[in-house]
């Protein structure tokens, strides 16, 4: 008897939440990308939810690159949401290096033209192994690529960028100049903070 009383509270308990669908920004095109359950609209402001941005683009030629986003509006029975970051898959990241070469990782905060601050990790790939002074004048080159680039660009801009592969060429014509350079890839972006301009 006592177990059934249970079962029937916990019934009541989960027909009292209620299912949102969750959309990514309107910088991906408001796409749904799932579903999340709460009894309380005000407690999923803040929460993460993950999609791969195959799923976002419709295109399966990209989902190894993991996306971000954190609800920050509750209407209706819709939950949307803003980017927070993105990260490449480990295996994708594996299956660039080559034996032989150096791979340069560059960490690099840069703060956008509306204030906001992304850390951003850049992975430069070369065709044969660099000596210690190329490698630091091609971290330089990036950084001071993606500190110009986030200057002139809101955060959407920015995100965009990052995403479609546009920066990491822009920043491949850049340092090939000052080494032979096989691939550059920004492997992880990360939301900090709201910076101040």
């Amino acid at each position: 008897m006592a177990k059934k009383k249970q079962v029937g509270r916990r019934v009541e308990g989960w027909k009292s939440k209620k299912w949102y669908r969750v959309y990514v920004p309107e910088a991906f095109g408001r796409v749904e990308i799932g579903d999340t359950i709460s009894a309380d609209p005000e407690n999923m402001v803040g929460r993460v939810m993950t999609a791969t941005l195959g799923e976002v683009m419709q295109d399966y030629s990209k989902s190894h690159i993991k996306m971000k986003f954190k609800i920050n509006n509750v209407a209706g029975d819709a939950a949307y949401t803003e980017f927070i970051g993105h990260e490449v898959t480990r295996d994708y990241l594996r299956s660039m290096v080559k034996r032989r070469a150096s791979r340069i990782d560059t960490i690099h905060p840069v703060i956008s033209k509306d204030g906001k601050l992304l850390r951003v990790t850049v992975v430069c790939l070369t065709l044969s192994r660099a000596e210690q002074s190329q490698v630091h004048a091609v971290r330089q080159a990036i950084a001071q690529a993606l500190s110009a680039r986030a200057a002139e660009s809101d955060l959407e801009t920015l995100v965009k960028d990052i995403i479609s592969g546009d920066m990491a060429r822009d920043i491949f014509k850049i340092v090939k100049t000052i080494y032979p350079i096989r691939r550059v890839e920004i492997t992880k972006s990360k939301l900090e903070q709201i910076a101040v301009v």
